[in-house]
């Protein structure tokens, strides 16, 4: 955190102080990012050494020294860094007058600095007339702000230019993207789609480097959450334009494509929307009040009485907990809630109610009597509504929680998803139906647990991977459908039963992820460590995610290749292919992911697939060949 130095000094020069902890300075710029955060640290070391030195009787020639090398060091700091943010105006024509000002008032401030602190050798005295940083602190004062705020202003024009390279590289994926959604011909796709590979590797790239630096953990989730989905998104694009492009005259196989380019378009854009902090055509989505967040305020509310009896009125703590019992009943109203698990649910909402009642009862006598603080009634009208309210918290997290353990125990099996393969390979329409009438209700079930986990996840990012997850399992359910319908049509289709499995995988990784969800929601329940948003990787995770972007467009291009091949058993490329499918196979258990799912199936995948030849010679790479 950064605290502007010498609030004293600055309260007696009639000048108003942020708090300490607020990045907010002169200017009114808000520091964002952990890069401009850190970049600033230093210099208000340095600013904070000069105006916090002991105002001494004897000053010796060490510490006239120290002050004379510190105000200097920032003085040619500054000139530096001014160079730079110069240099930046110039190439950026639309910041050049902004960033012109700032400069210069950096520049100014650092010459002031230096000029006060330019001590000398003889010790300064009333009668020598020199204004130095011990005869006027205020001067040092005025001249650090003037500096903290234009090198702020500085950094953050420089962060637009950062956001300037993000939103012009969103502008070309969705160029291509449109280029990609409008083709006819393999050919043409297999180009169009080379140059969306590297466009979006650069985008992965920028904005997962964004996505660490910045500070907010609400946004960071969000844009975990996007880039998460941009990432599966890729791979899905490539099979349901394969597929399209293959049986163009069948609808499912378009329906399964427009799903996922709009799902891009979206993600795209909200990606956009937290780095710029603005809402496309007007909208301001708010997520939805949760029942965590209702019982930590009313909770606070109920136990501000014992410090302020006059603090809230009456209505507005008896408001809070009827919004909070009426919150609960996406938990009574569920189809999916058992009649026990609603019983007691309601069972303690009445609690609550009755206790809230008894606290404003004592409540009403204490400010009746016209007493100065919490009465003994009121002290245990407290202690038991908030004990009511925390078993409240208690009973929803163990229905959410326990629904899901259950569901994922259940889906760990993926029986409908191996029966709508069987089926959808035999060609048999009606089976098809019926096993997708069973994963939409699962689907459905997946929906409803996430919206319940929502509510007692207990921190904002886990909120967000919980809207995440929900949103993914509704949009994927119908997409494997329209999958599994194309592949039934055309059973002997190599692309679509590739397409179908995309698709599932990415059913298959939600629920891995949902697992991770709910053991984060455990251990925050449990205290056990602070809250850590799943979807979103930290810099080593990030890393790994943009690797394996990049091995999957690899990937993907070799497969795309050899469909122009109509020669399938041709070595080199039959090899090549292997190589590819190997190290993103290698790569996806790295992530817990995948079909390798053991160190011996890893070991397996790299001493037999890539080394063996197509048609079953000795090993490539033999000290013979």
């Amino acid at each position: 955190r950064l605290c502007v130095p010498g609030q004293a000094e600055l309260s007696s020069a009639g000048m108003a102080s942020p708090p300490c902890g607020n990045s907010n300075f002169d200017s009114g710029l808000e520091i964002k990012t952990r890069s401009v955060e850190q970049t600033l640290i230093p210099l208000v070391t340095q600013i904070t050494t000069l105006i916090n030195h002991k105002d001494k009787p004897k000053k010796s020639e060490r510490t006239l020294a120290a002050i004379h090398r510190v105000g200097q060091a920032v003085n040619v700091a500054v000139g530096r860094f001014v160079a730079v943010g110069e240099a930046i105006a110039a190439e950026n024509q639309e910041l050049k007058d902004e960033m012109g000002q700032a400069c210069f008032e950096a520049r100014r401030a650092g010459d002031a600095i230096a000029q006060l602190t330019d001590v000398g050798a003889p010790l300064p005295s009333q009668q020598d007339g020199g204004v130095t940083v011990f005869s006027d602190r205020t001067g040092m004062v005025k001249a650090a702000r003037l500096l903290l705020s234009s090198v702020t202003k500085v950094l953050v024009l420089a962060d637009r230019i950062v956001i300037k390279q993000i939103v012009t590289s969103r502008n070309k994926v969705l160029v291509t993207l449109d280029h990609l959604e409008r083709v006819s011909t393999f050919q043409e796709f297999v180009q169009i789609f080379s140059q969306f590979g590297n466009e979006m590797v650069e985008f992965a790239h920028l904005t997962g480097d964004r996505q660490n630096d910045l500070k907010d953990e609400k946004k960071k989730a969000r844009m975990a959450a996007a880039r998460a989905v941009l990432e599966k998104c890729t791979m899905m694009l490539l099979t349901a334009s394969k597929t399209c492009l293959r049986h163009p005259d069948c609808e499912s196989a378009r329906i399964n494509k427009d799903a996922v380019f709009h799902r891009m378009r979206c993600a795209l854009e909200q990606v956009i929307e937290i780095v710029t902090e603005s809402r496309s055509c007007g909208e301001n989505k708010i997520l939805p009040a949760s029942i965590y967040d209702g019982i930590k305020d009313f909770k606070s509310g109920v136990e501000c009485l014992r410090e302020n009896l006059y603090a809230l009125p009456l209505q507005s703590v008896s408001g809070q907990m009827e919004a909070l019992v009426e919150r609960t009943e996406d938990f009574t109203d569920s189809p999916y809630t058992s009649h026990e698990q609603r019983q007691a649910i309601l069972g303690v909402c009445q609690l609550v109610r009755q206790d809230t009642e008894q606290l404003a009862h004592a409540w009403v006598e204490a400010q009746s009597a016209h007493a100065k603080e919490a009465t003994e009634q009121v002290e245990v009208a407290i202690l038991k509504t908030c004990q009511s309210i925390s078993e409240l918290r208690r009973e929803l997290h163990k229905v959410a929680v326990g629904r899901a353990s259950d569901l994922l125990k259940v889906h760990g099996e993926q029986l409908p998803l191996r029966a709508l393969k069987a089926a959808g390979a035999e060609g048999n329409l009606e089976a098809v139906a019926e096993f997708s009438r069973t994963l939409t209700e699962q689907k459905e079930q997946l929906v409803e647990t996430c919206r319940l986990l929502y509510h007692v996840s207990g921190s904002e990012p886990l909120e967000i991977t919980c809207i995440h997850a929900e949103e993914t399992f509704h949009v994927i359910g119908p997409q494997i459908i329209s999958a599994v319908q194309t592949l039934a049509l055309h059973p002997s289709s190599k692309i679509a039963k590739e397409n179908l499995e995309v698709f599932c995988e990415a059913w298959e990784s939600q629920l891995c992820d949902m697992a991770l969800l709910l053991r984060e929601i455990n251990d925050i329940f449990e205290g056990r460590r602070g809250a850590l948003t799943i979807c979103g990787c930290e810099q080593e995770q990030t890393s790994i995610a943009k690797l394996g972007l990049e091995l999957r467009l690899l990937s993907s291009d070799v497969d795309t290749e050899v469909e122009k091949w109509e020669e399938q058993e041709h070595d080199v490329v039959r090899q090549s292919q292997s190589l590819a499918s190997m190290a993103y196979n290698m790569h996806l258990f790295t992530r817990g992911e995948g079909l390798l799912k053991t160190t011996l199936d890893l070991f397996h995948q790299a001493e037999v697939r890539p080394l063996i030849n197509p048609k079953g010679s000795r090993p490539l790479g033999h000290s013979s060949d």
